[in-house]
């Protein structure tokens, strides 16, 4: 990773006075250690002071064990990356001392291949460790609508069918001005069932059936589906990993979600935009489960782009919360339930946005059985 940035600095450092790598890495907002052979700190950056809370004089030479709890899973981290000798990463690992407190990070490791057994370290404590832990806040959130889902289908949705009833009784004896407020009832009656049956998905307590699914063949599902119908102006920009394996996931729940995210980007190119679909492999994603020693492998990355205008600021933090839209007639509930259901495969969903350019990319777990989905 140094060497890879020194490389860089130099090849966009203006003529006459080069940039200075080591530069380059102090500024950066992440925490980064060098270490040697042995586990010891041989240079850091001013973050990594930080996130340690002493300075370089007295961090340099330091043996991480006495940093770190030899439990750690940075420690096994660092064995792979050596054994492997490529770069390594997992996401929401917790690291907690009574000297730095609480955090959880996404650790990466790289082999320093210049000098046998060095690797560099990097602690991203607000990259995408802190989307997933905003995601699960998320997720719990859409959950919390299961009991309010159910109160609403006994509470709402059968005196809505007898005030939908009695509505149309009255407007057989109505005059033209009065139909026209019957009728008014039934649509409206109608719109807030089809809200709750909406809601109602949340609610859904059954374990998901899980099986090997060619992604690909949901993505042209999708993309079919799509190009039939919402999306029949746009332009789409495929860009597939032909030997990824199977996802480990349910073909019909996977299809909502990406025609979910399609939807959405064709709204955001106003119909008739570019809209990308792309899959990749990605060796060493990885994901803590708060609560227990298990660490999910999400190999799988699908992602979703548009040339839109991308998400307002404002709504970044919540977009994944139910009821929160920026369309006129929506609902609020679409990404929500993709967030729900993304979760109960195990994935992770997270974006980026920025003017003409915003990117959905799901993180999804792999199927054990040999050769699906090939």
């Amino acid at each position: 990773m140094a060497r890879d940035l020194a490389v860089l600095a130099r090849r966009r450092a203006a003529p006459g006075r080069p940039v200075d790598p080591e530069a380059v890495l102090a500024a950066l907002p992440d925490a980064v250690l060098v270490l040697d052979g042995d586990d010891r700190i041989l240079w850091l950056n001013a973050a990594a002071e930080q996130f340690f809370g002493a300075g370089a004089a007295s961090l340099e030479g330091l043996a991480l064990a006495e940093l770190l709890p030899a439990d750690s899973p940075l420690f096994s981290l660092l064995q792979t990356a050596r054994r492997q000798g490529g770069s390594i990463a997992e996401y929401g690992v917790p690291i907690e001392t009574p000297r730095l407190g609480a955090h959880v990070v996404t650790l990466q490791v790289a082999p320093l291949f210049d000098r046998p057994g060095a690797v560099v370290v990097t602690f991203h404590e607000r990259s995408i460790a802190h989307k997933i832990d905003r995601q699960l806040t998320h997720r719990n959130a859409a959950r919390s609508l299961t009991a309010m889902a159910a109160i609403l289908a006994h509470e709402v949705k059968n005196p809505l069918s007898g005030i939908r009833g009695a509505a149309q009784l009255l407007e057989q004896n109505a005059g033209a001005g009065d139909r026209e407020l019957t009728r008014l009832i039934c649509e409206e009656a109608d719109r807030i069932v089809a809200l709750v049956g909406r809601m109602e998905a949340f609610a859904d307590p059954r374990p998901l059936e899980r099986a090997p699914v060619n992604i690909h063949e949901v993505l042209e599902r999708v993309r079919r589906l799509a190009q039939a119908g919402f999306a029949r102006n746009c332009r789409f920009i495929e860009e597939y990993d032909p030997s990824l394996p199977a996802v480990l996931g349910n073909r019909d729940l996977l299809i909502q979600v990406f025609l979910n995210l399609v939807k959405n980007a064709a709204e955001a190119t106003d119909g008739k935009g570019e809209i990308g679909l792309a899959t990749a492999y990605q060796q060493g994603i990885r994901l803590a489960v708060p609560g227990s020693g298990t660490r999910l492998h999400l190999p799988l990355l699908v992602s979703v782009s548009d040339n839109g205008a991308g998400i307002p600021e404002d709504l970044r933090p919540h977009l994944f919360d139910p009821f929160v839209t920026t369309k006129h007639n929506g609902t609020g509930l679409g990404l929500a339930l993709v967030a729900k259901v993304v979760g109960d495969h195990g994935g992770v969903i997270e974006f980026n946005s920025q003017p003409r350019r915003t990117v959905f990319r799901v993180f999804l777990p792999m199927a054990t059985t040999a050769g699906a989905g090939r």
